[in-house]
């Protein structure tokens, strides 16, 4: 098992004080500026480190450079860190230029995928003792440099899955990089990673993009009936085809075994459906019971989710609020909440297709919904409580 350096032992909890930058990554270099690259060379910049962009698209490391991410120019001299942020099939290739060329000193990955690119740079002879892989499990639906964000991993995890040639100095490096952009960092083996993320995002990816599908041919009608949970569901199907591609082709084998087992409880479902449409006397009893059992498996699983910053899941309340479709109408319910002291732990919008207004829902801590709602009425608005609290993730 490999062990962390000892001087950075406080980052392998949650509950020990934060790890302080101590200037060791003075430059670096960001292969690749699509969505986690660009993000990942803000947050740098914004601590004034000195970034360099490449990339093989002209348009988006001009663009990510535009922004403030850093300078195109390569660096004077080996910078102190690559990160690498190309598609898991390239990480191998593009550990081996960076070394080949001296243009830094050590080098991390992000990609989403560890034990292919950790075999690739390998077999291409890298010099192992100066890369780790990781991944910050953070990102959005929309992709490229103009979606990024300095604070998108924020109190998110962020994997490592350093091997037993990792060098202390470039683990060091990796840990005061993820400090700087605000992640929790998380020690695992490659194949662990790969496990993980099939079943908590390949497949969930997979799965909002069938349930998507069904709505290609629906009819129009059907789909202006979608709701906020539709909605929820298929969220990710927006994503962009071709860098899911990438991902799913390095790790499709353990995504496939996750789906193996998925297919059988839909295969289950369907059959204590169909029991449950039958006349009475012919399997209803069973098939009610199977669907339930499958409902509150699910209501178990969800409770498994931890809440912010790794904590059990909390419990909250929810306040809907009917806002008009004018510009500022949101902000100005968001002071008005401000104003109250209540915190909002999220915020859903649902829009009405024929009316021109829209539902807003707050979620907020148990507790707070009477007060919250008493005064949001007070100054005006339509307000609705539901009618039992619901765990937010």
């Amino acid at each position: 098992m490999f062990e962390p350096a000892t001087e950075v032992p406080v980052l392998r909890t949650p509950t020990a004080a934060p790890y302080r930058y101590a200037g060791r990554i003075r430059s670096a270099v960001v292969v690749g500026t699509g969505l986690i690259g660009t993000s990942v060379a803000l947050c740098l910049a914004g601590h004034g480190v000195q970034v360099h962009l490449r990339d093989a698209d002209d348009d988006s490391g001009r663009t990510a450079s535009a922004l403030g991410a850093g300078r195109l120019d390569p660096p004077a001299e080996p910078a102190d860190l690559a990160v690498v942020a190309v598609p898991p099939a390239l990480v191998g290739q593009v550990f081996a230029e960076v070394q080949q060329e001296g243009l830094a000193r050590h080098c991390m990955d992000v990609a989403s995928v560890k034990r292919g690119p950790l075999r690739d740079a390998e077999a291409l002879g890298c010099d192992l003792s100066s890369c780790i892989g990781s991944h910050p499990m953070a990102g959005r639906e929309l992709s490229g440099p103009l979606a990024a964000q300095a604070a998108l991993f924020k109190g998110r995890p962020w994997v490592l899955t350093p091997t037993e040639r990792t060098g202390t100095e470039t683990l060091n490096l990796a840990l005061e990089l993820i400090a700087l952009c605000g992640a929790v960092p998380v020690l695992m083996d490659a194949a662990e990673h790969d496990r993980a993320v099939a079943l908590v995002s390949h497949t969930p990816q997979l799965v909002a993009s069938l349930m998507a599908a069904r709505l290609e041919t629906a009819e129009p009608s059907t789909v202006r009936l979608a709701g906020q949970g539709l909605r929820d569901v298929v969220r990710t199907a927006a994503s962009a085809p071709a860098m899911w591609m990438d991902i799913l082709d390095a790790n499709a084998g353990v995504v496939a075994d996750v789906l193996d087992d998925l297919a059988a409880d839909l295969t289950a479902t369907v059959r204590a459906l169909r029991d449950l449409s039958a006349p009475p006397g012919t399997g209803r009893a069973a098939g009610a019971g199977r669907l339930a059992d499958l409902l509150r498996r699910g209501n178990a699983g969800h409770g498994r989710i931890p809440g912010k910053h790794g904590e059990a899941a909390t419990r909250y309340d929810s306040v809907a609020v009917l806002i008009g479709d004018q510009p500022g109408e949101l902000a100005r319910l968001l002071a008005d909440v401000g104003a109250t002291g209540v915190n909002v732990e999220d915020v859903k919008i649902e829009h009405s297709p024929r009316d021109a207004s829209g539902l807003v829902e707050l979620s907020v801590t148990s507790g707070t919904t009477p007060g919250l709602a008493a005064a949001l009425q007070a100054r005006g608005w339509g307000v609705r409580l539901a009618d039992a609290a619901s765990p937010i993730p």
